[in-house]
């Protein structure tokens, strides 16, 4: 992807999208080492796949949502210790 084509699909964001996603961004160009996972994240994760179980319908599945990150699913697991 080109970078006219991220402006524009940029643009077509509402504030709370763009936010989430300039987040992502700052998170993604860090440049020190990442952090090791709180129990508060561990149980916001947990929490999150219980939810996905019971209603799958209910969000985009997770898996898409790590390759449209540019990551693999081992690369999560490997950063999380599963």
């Amino acid at each position: 992807m080109d970078r006219e084509k991220a402006h524009q699909l940029l643009d077509r964001l509402d504030p709370a999208q763009l936010d989430a996603v300039a987040t992502l961004l700052e998170v993604m160009v860090r440049d020190e080492a990442p952090k090791e996972p709180t129990a508060e994240d561990r149980s916001a994760v947990a929490a999150a796949r219980d939810h996905f179980r019971q209603s799958p319908e209910g969000g985009i599945p997770f898996e898409q949502v790590v390759a449209e990150c540019g990551l693999t699913m081992e690369q999560v697991r490997h950063q999380w210790g599963e």
